[in-house]
């Protein structure tokens, strides 16, 4: 942590901010492409919260039809969630090329007219040798085709300087990997593929979303100064305090900010995700009916007699799926987890606020994510009370995903200037008398 704070803390000479004189318009396709990958997080909130996973049993081919050719008279029920998801994915992989072209600059072209090249001729290959795998072939030669494209235009843009480039070949990497996943998803019918897929979208999501703050002229130009000390100004008489006196920023200590609280905090939110993913794809309906007490306790029994008590109670009430012991201690996990994120948030809020102003990009986005991990607990609550309705849970979904962007962005402007300012001495005599002075040279770190 050390390190990281000071690699950040030289900002001005770090590669993440000294790059050339930004695009508006880079920044704004980035910003496109991670609201694209929100509302792709959000259609497949849709589909697993409408049981709706395996509505399509063929890939990438859907129904035996193009993917792009399906007609529309299929495009109903369990269909139509499945399928708008498979062709809103494809477009988000073309904005991710597009951005990966846009970010590489012309270096880029060779690379991946090498491998859209590679793609293509891979996907012919497996046309011919392997003809019952004619749907990987499908699969890659389209990929290729895109890829070879893009390596055809936009030959003069110049390149930001490391680590966008690199960030940009990540995304590209990582939105293939994406859509290899969730046609194995299909194919192999695993829901533990699945549960893999969701998790990483939520990480591909952030990494778009770091991209676009990277990129943004707000951030390259050096314009966050969140480093001014939310210190109370007081009036001090001579005559009844003639001493000067110190006014520190926080409880904790003037030299520190508590950067390990912001990653265990958005770390606590990951393991969340994580989690809720995995609960979603048991395909067990609501282990737990009620909320905020679990079966009418604090923490319900799970021996082999209760079960069998809680599923002959939902067989008898909404024929649902059987439940075991191992779902209704995830369930309780995620609720437990739940608490400690809500704690570790205020806990972060509170300590920007009071290290800092509210005219602090950092206490503004702390105050912004406190926000929203009260929605998200709200959400929770309400997927419970509504019996899972399937809109409560993909909006529980993508605040999930929004929270733990805004805790990864929060992050990186914490380790970026990793301190807040030294503290101000308010004396009698006026600002930079000799107490100032004085605590100013305790207070500095050792050179």
């Amino acid at each position: 942590m050390r390190l990281a704070a000071i690699c950040f803390s030289h900002m001005p000479s770090h590669p993440l901010l000294s790059g050339p004189a930004n695009s508006p318009w880079r920044h704004r396709f980035a910003v496109l492409t991670a609201l694209a990958t929100l509302l792709l997080i959000g259609m497949g909130g849709l589909v697993t919260s409408n049981e709706a996973g395996m509505s399509v049993p063929d890939w990438p081919t859907s129904n035996g039809y193009n993917m792009f050719a399906l007609p529309i008279k299929f495009w109903k029920g369990g269909i139509f969630y499945e399928h708008t998801h498979r062709l809103w994915a494809s477009l988000v992989g073309v904005l991710v090329v597009a951005l990966t072209r846009w970010l590489g600059g012309r270096a880029s072209r060779r690379p991946l007219a090498i491998i859209g090249l590679a793609e293509v001729l891979a996907g012919c290959g497996i046309f011919l040798l392997w003809p019952n795998l004619r749907a990987t072939g499908h699969f890659l030669t389209g990929i290729g085709g895109v890829v070879l494209l893009a390596a055809l235009v936009w030959a003069r843009n110049a390149p930001p300087k490391p680590p966008l480039v690199q960030l940009g070949w990540l995304a590209f990497a990582l939105v293939q990997f994406q859509g290899l996943l969730g046609g194995l998803r299909v194919v192999l019918f695993d829901s533990e593929i699945g549960i893999f897929h969701a998790a990483l979208a939520q990480l591909f999501f952030v990494l778009l979303c770091v991209i676009a703050l990277l990129t943004s002229k707000w951030w390259q130009n050096g314009n966050i100064k969140h480093r001014t000390p939310n210190i109370e100004h007081r009036i001090v008489s001579q005559a009844t305090e003639p001493r000067s006196f110190d006014v520190r920023c926080s409880m904790f200590s003037v030299r520190y900010f508590p950067n390990a609280l912001f990653l265990f905090a958005t770390g606590l939110i990951f393991l969340q995700l994580v989690l809720g993913a995995t609960m979603r794809h048991q395909h067990a309906g609501l282990a737990i009916p009620d909320f905020p007490l679990a079966y009418g306790r604090i923490w319900p029994a799970t021996d082999a007699a209760s079960v069998a008590s809680y599923n002959e109670h939902r067989m008898e009430l909404t024929a649902a799926n059987p439940i075991t012991a191992f779902q209704i201690d995830l369930q309780m996990a995620h609720r437990v987890v739940a608490v400690l994120i809500l704690a570790a948030v205020i806990g972060c809020s509170w300590s920007a606020f009071r290290n800092f102003t509210w005219r602090s990009p950092l206490t503004k986005l702390a105050a912004l994510w406190l926000g929203l991990i009260l929605v998200q607990v709200a959400l929770g609550a309400a997927t419970i009370w509504s019996k899972k309705a399937a809109d409560i849970a993909t909006a529980h979904v993508l605040v999930g995903a929004v929270s733990l962007a805004a805790g990864a962005l929060s992050c990186i402007i914490c380790f970026r200037n990793p301190e807040p300012a030294r503290a101000v001495v308010v004396s009698p005599a006026g600002a930079g008398g000799p107490a100032s002075r004085s605590f100013a040279a305790k207070t500095a770190p050792a050179q």
